[in-house]
């Protein structure tokens, strides 16, 4: 099962991009969204799930 990282790097300034929310009951499925906010530059960023049997 997936599970994105709760702490990313912001793709804008390099500060820290928290996930925000919580997991789905159904867990994270291929194509949901994730949403990420920037605790330095407050950036927000939606992030899609993706679908590991293409890698």
């Amino acid at each position: 099962m997936y599970e994105p990282d709760p702490v990313i790097t912001c793709i804008d300034c390099g500060g820290r991009a928290h996930l925000n929310g919580h997991p789905p009951e159904e867990g994270w499925q291929p194509g949901m969204l994730t949403m990420y906010r920037c605790e330095d530059c407050l950036d927000g960023w939606y992030l899609e799930v993706p679908d590991w049997d293409d890698f």
